[in-house]
């Protein structure tokens, strides 16, 4: 079977008003990089998102700006994590103080990551050039900046990290910082508008966007069923857990595992579904068991 990732494209054409410049980033949790995107059909475009400001990025940048004749008017960021803004003061240096779009309240998590100067983006608002508007949805739970934009064009949404590609996996909701009650709520608002195609911030275009929305509720559901199965045997600790759920992951993924598994913890707790069996302790220090 051809995995999806290999051989994965530094500049590429999704449509005839989109095409990424890859991060040059790539690890065990970006897949092959950030997908950064140039979109419209213009002299101007918007680029969403710039990855972490890796070596020969902002060149691979230009190289794609010289090849279809235009240049960045602005950039819209989906959200403020590393591997997402970490490119805009060299994008900046190269090309210009140019405005910089994104949800800006969220400023505990993003304090010292983005320019003073970043213009808030608030839900629903559009950024438009020709040939592309782009929609600001508010989609956070992965982040609590998140933004995913919709393309009215296309009828597709750009999900930054809250859908990943073919081949990545999927992502990972952080017990500080991240809010898995929250992302699930994210994904039916995507849901609800009904997309035709998914260009993910890592990984390949999906096509069959709905069944893969659909997909990532269902396993999200099935976790909470697990996590509380595994707790109907008696009090257990987030790392086993982790131990009895994630049989088939290798040991050194367990401590993001054992994120995803706090994650639904706190949000099971909200639900009184479980509680801390030492009241107020940090969730990796304690046991947990059901609530009620």
């Amino acid at each position: 079977m051809t995995n999806p990732l290999e051989n994965f494209p530094k500049i590429m054409r999704w449509s005839e008003r989109v095409s990424s410049v890859l991060g040059l980033n790539p690890n065990l949790f970006t897949g092959p990089g950030t997908n950064t995107f140039l979109i419209g059909s213009g002299r101007k475009r918007i680029l969403l998102d710039t990855g972490q400001n890796s070596e020969g990025y902002v060149d691979l940048l230009e190289q794609a700006l010289e090849a279809e004749n235009c240049e960045i008017e602005g950039i819209a960021i989906t959200h403020g994590h590393i591997d997402h803004v970490g490119g805009i003061e060299a994008i900046r240096e190269r090309f210009g103080e140019l405005p910089v779009y994104m949800w800006t309240k969220a400023q505990e998590e993003l304090a010292g990551k983005v320019p003073r100067d970043a213009t808030h983006l608030a839900d629903g608002e559009c950024l438009e050039v020709e040939g592309a508007c782009l929609r600001a949805l508010y989609t956070p739970g992965h982040a609590a900046d998140h933004l995913c934009f919709f393309l009215e064009e296309e009828q597709a949404i750009f999900t930054g990290d809250n859908v990943l590609g073919e081949g990545i996996g999927t992502t990972v909701i952080l017990m500080q910082g991240g809010d898995l009650g929250g992302y699930l709520n994210s994904l039916q608002r995507l849901l609800g508008e009904k997309p035709a195609a998914l260009y993910p911030g890592h990984g390949a275009r999906i096509q069959q966007a709905s069944d893969c929305i659909l997909d990532i509720v269902d396993h999200r559901l099935l976790r909470d069923r697990q996590i509380l199965s595994g707790l109907d045997q008696g009090p257990a600790s987030i790392h086993s857990l982790v131990e009895s759920i994630y049989t088939d992951t290798p040991k050194f993924l367990h401590p993001a595992a054992a994120q995803s598994v706090g994650s639904h913890l706190l949000k099971l707790e909200r639900e009184r579904r479980v509680v801390r069996v030492e009241p107020g302790a940090e969730p990796l220090e304690t046991e947990w068991k059901l609530g009620g």
